[in-house]
């Protein structure tokens, strides 16, 4: 008999309530579980879909139907174990809001300074699956960390990890929104917790420091206007009307999340894989634009960064170096990659050149 069937009610209450503390073991800062229900979010995201608010990402209307059904993606799943690791650093050189006004200084996502989270959360939740194995025998389960089509973030909410705010992104009231999530889809019929409610109130920070207006509604986000999905998703050119709108912002974007006043709340995070490397949190535009593709390999190997490519990295900074503060260093560097192999870097170089000229000239 599995122990799905032979397990009594009092032993999955029991086993709800360690698994709290194994997950704070493990370096989770919080699990929740809820059912597979998504309380209307499935209709929500189709309506998403509908609108093309996706853009290119195929993948997300492709695989729709797996992320609106559990049990079609992990058969007999029942119940989904939600799980939220802070990694917020501590040792950043320079606040985000201040090198947001660094127009000569490289902005990355604060998530892709240190080492790729997916591997290491996906590790850590495989462990905690084998610590309930241990503990009540074998069940059907697969751990996710944006490895399968998942709705993650109505799922979280659902097991009272946290509100979606207006910006799209999962809130905490005692964390903020610096963490990232990760799931364990489950056959084992655990007790499911409150859902967690919503707390933005009339607050529209997100959508007013919206760089790009890419929050077009709240709770409604358009991703073919939001920096991070132009800077990471989109492998084509960057639309030239939202180039002088991106800033200094080269790997994706925390406006949303800087301004928001619930981090405030945010806890730093105990983990040193996601703690600042080489340099990333306070790099210059140029010094990453010399980066040939060896170094740019080497330098951001374990990183997030590095499923950019060094084409698309190059097609980010040179869009960074456009708005930069007229300097004939950097003028020298464009026109040095203006004979580069790739199209996609040349246009933007190209681009970024005129804009370098123009403000020279405009002095």
């Amino acid at each position: 008999m599995s122990a799905k069937t032979a397990i009594t009610q009092d032993r999955l209450h029991h086993l709800r309530g360690q698994l709290d503390g194994w997950a704070r073991e493990l370096g989770f800062q919080q699990v929740g579980v809820s059912d597979v229900d998504l309380d209307g979010a499935d209709e929500r995201f189709r309506q998403w879909l509908a609108h093309g608010f996706h853009g290119d990402m195929d993948y997300m209307a492709r695989h729709a139907e797996l992320r609106c059904d559990p049990p079609a993606l992990v058969p007999d799943a029942c119940r989904v174990i939600s799980v939220r690791m802070d990694y917020w650093p501590d040792q950043q050189q320079v606040a985000p809001e201040a090198l947001l006004d660094m127009p000569d200084t490289a902005y990355v996502a604060r998530y892709a300074l240190g080492r790729d989270y997916h591997k290491l959360m996906r590790k850590r939740l495989q462990h905690l699956a084998q610590r309930m194995e241990r503990e009540i025998g074998p069940f059907g389960y697969r751990a996710l960390v944006d490895s399968a089509p998942v709705l993650e973030k109505p799922f979280a909410q659902q097991a009272g990890l946290g509100w979606i705010g207006k910006h799209t992104v999962l809130i905490n009231r005692e964390a903020g929104s610096w963490f990232f999530l990760g799931e364990l889809y489950t056959d084992l019929p655990l007790p499911a917790d409150a859902p967690a409610s919503g707390h933005c109130g009339s607050c529209t920070a997100c959508m007013t420091v919206c760089p790009t207006n890419a929050i077009v509604a709240p709770y409604q986000l358009d991703a073919r206007l939001c920096i991070a999905y132009l800077t990471i998703e989109s492998h084509d050119a960057i639309p030239v009307a939202l180039r002088p709108l991106m800033g200094n912002r080269v790997f994706g974007c925390d406006d949303c999340q800087v301004y928001c006043p619930w981090n405030k709340f945010s806890q730093v995070t105990g983990e040193q894989d996601f703690q600042p490397r080489h340099g990333l949190d306070n790099a210059s535009l140029l010094d990453l634009f010399l980066w040939d593709e060896s170094t740019f390999l080497t330098r951001t190997e374990g990183s997030a960064i590095r499923r950019l490519g060094h084409e698309r990295w190059l097609r980010n900074l040179a869009v960074g170096l456009g708005n930069a503060p007229a300097s004939p260093e950097i003028i020298t560097a464009l026109r040095h990659r203006l004979t580069h192999p790739s199209a996609l870097v040349r246009e933007h170089v190209e681009w970024a050149l005129d804009q370098q000229l123009d403000r020279l000239a405009a002095r």
